[in-house]
């Protein structure tokens, strides 16, 4: 594999310097930037603006253990209960124990979190959870105020700078396996590089989800600092563990982003019923409609294939309108602006990628395998999903894992900025190997070019074979299908040089789907979030923890 996608000099790249460079700006990438050091130099890099991540459209809210008939034992279990019992035990015990301490912080802070009449913080259900635990927001906005709120501390911060459309092309690592920076790429430019050196990079870029043709995701979320990790050869784990969102309005916008109907309505009643009324999820499972997310997804699918039909129906119709408009303002504004009242109609929805459990291996510090590299967020797999993620942990995962990395490098012995003459050495040799990889590839395949489609085509390509082949239902037979297709979009994108955004892209959703696609070749048996139909046993899993590397 081509280990840079930088095809140019090194040495003529300009250049910035940094102590801390933060790589994504939704919840994780934010929250890490708050509770670093103020003597640092930060720079936090986004892609497309500080509005645009996955953080942004969270709806459900934020799950910890605030309420007083609930416990981080019983947060704990319905983890584990829900990630197939595959969580990493002492991952997850983190999460739970500090979670309530880091929703403190960001009360402290000024997050505007829904309050009951007793001036507690309100707690709603979703499923797989035995207790409401579920705190939100402006009702189902959570995301948006939280993130919005982090983005106006960032500011007033002196020593953080936000760098507004740059995208990760690759990180930079010298002979002695440790990350001196990145490489990124002027999002709205062609042939416009940089190089940020820092003594620590934080990956916060969040998921994967463009890489399919319909899914919750900001437009972002391209792989892109899943695949540079891959390249540069961090270890990964569970990337075959894709959640798909049960519940979401069928028709996506122009970059393939489906409008999310939150799990709290169904936490608050809502029934999922066939296109002639039918409800169904009773028989699918004990929780009925609060059922885990990938039993629901999967039941969902059936009946869509049952009936052949492209949705099923949610049905909130027994909630008073003043009750949705109070609780569920911004999915009922939306619902009526495409011509549904959730008070009286049934609303048409479909599963959709969601989110992403697999990702770059962390310890219980956010340390990946490579030196002076860390991760937090979606990015991140510190393990603690196991097979199927428990609604709403995501965003606390943000907060408890970007302060555990915060407080590392914090604690962390201050080293010097890498020596550019040593980086520009082994990038050159690096490059060379690269260069005959190509010519060995191009002198194999004669009749192959770097035209033979366009970067646009090659994405959209990379999308239909994730969405047929890696979704919700797999088999082998279709996961080779896939593995082989983007084995020769990889292989043609390695050949061509890089210019502009959507060839960056292209070929890092090539690395990310090839990855994805072998990871679901070696699970051969089903669980969690990954469903064989070839093979649809579960897989044995060990009661004990998993250990860490």
């Amino acid at each position: 594999m081509q280990r840079y996608l930088f095809g140019g000099s090194f040495s003529d790249l300009p250049r910035e310097d940094c102590d801390v460079v933060i790589v994504g700006a939704g919840l994780a990438g934010l929250y890490t930037a708050l509770q670093l050091d103020p003597s640092f130099k930060i720079v936090i890099l986004n892609k497309f603006g500080l509005d645009q991540s996955n953080s942004m459209y969270a709806q459900g809210g934020i799950a910890a253990a605030v309420a007083e008939d609930d416990s981080p034992d019983l947060h704990f279990d319905d983890s584990m209960a829900a990630g197939s019992n595959m969580c990493n035990q002492d991952a997850l015990r983190v999460l739970v124990d500090e979670g309530p301490e880091n929703i403190r912080i960001l009360q402290d802070w000024g997050v505007p979190f829904d309050l009951d009449r007793q001036g507690r913080l309100a707690v709603g259900q979703e499923g797989a959870h035995s207790r409401k635990r579920i705190i939100h927001s402006h009702g189902d906005a959570t995301g948006l105020h939280m993130t919005s709120r982090l983005v106006d501390l960032v500011k007033a911060r002196p020593n953080i700078r936000v760098d507004d459309n740059w995208t990760l092309v690759d990180l930079v690592v010298d002979d002695a396996d440790t990350v001196a920076g990145v490489i990124t790429l002027n999002s709205l430019a062609a042939d416009d590089f940089r190089f940020y050196r820092a003594r620590v990079v934080v990956l916060a870029a969040g998921g994967i989800g463009q890489l399919y043709l319909h899914s919750t995701n900001a437009r972002p979320a391209t792989g892109d600092a899943l695949a540079a990790s891959i390249r540069a050869g961090a270890a990964t784990s569970d990337l075959e563990f894709i959640q798909f969102h049960p519940t979401a309005l069928p028709e996506p916008d122009e970059n393939g982003r489906c409008f999310l109907i939150s799990e709290a309505v169904r936490g608050e009643g809502a029934i999922l019923r066939s296109i002639h009324g039918e409800a169904f999820m009773e028989k699918a499972h004990p929780q009925g409609n609060l059922a885990p997310r990938d039993v629901v997804s999967q039941a969902i699918f059936r009946q869509m294939l049952k009936d052949d039909s492209d949705f099923v129906y949610l049905d909130i119709t027994h909630q008073p309108a003043e009750f949705l408009q109070r609780r569920f303002p911004m999915i009922y504004e939306t619902c009526l602006q495409r011509g549904l009242d959730m008070a009286k109609d049934f609303l048409p929805v479909t599963p959709v990628q969601h989110y992403f459990m697999g990702g770059v291996d962390t310890d219980l510090h956010a340390r990946t395998t490579l030196k002076n590299l860390f991760a937090c967020g979606e990015v991140a797999h510190t393990g603690i999903y196991g097979a199927n993620r428990l609604a709403s942990n995501s965003l606390l995962e943000c907060l408890v894992y970007g302060r555990r990395a915060a407080q590392s490098i914090n604690g962390a012995p201050v080293c010097e900025l890498s020596d550019l003459a040593a980086l520009a050495a082994v990038f050159a040799r690096t490059q060379a190997l690269d260069s005959a990889r190509r010519a060995t590839t191009l002198a194999a395949n004669l009749r192959m070019t770097a035209v033979e489609s366009t970067a646009a085509e090659d994405r959209q390509q990379i999308r239909q074979m994730m969405t047929r082949y890696c979704g919700i239902l797999r088999s082998k037979e279709g996961l080779q299908t896939a593995l082989h297709g983007l084995e020769a979009i990889h292989q043609r994108r390695e050949l061509a040089t890089i210019h502009s955004l959507t060839e960056l892209e292209a070929a890092q959703m090539a690395v990310t789907g090839r990855a994805i696609v072998k990871a679901a070749l070696r699970r051969r048996h089903s669980v969690g979030a990954h469903y064989r139909m070839d093979e649809s046993r579960p897989s044995p899993v060990q009661s004990e923890s998993r250990r860490r590397k």
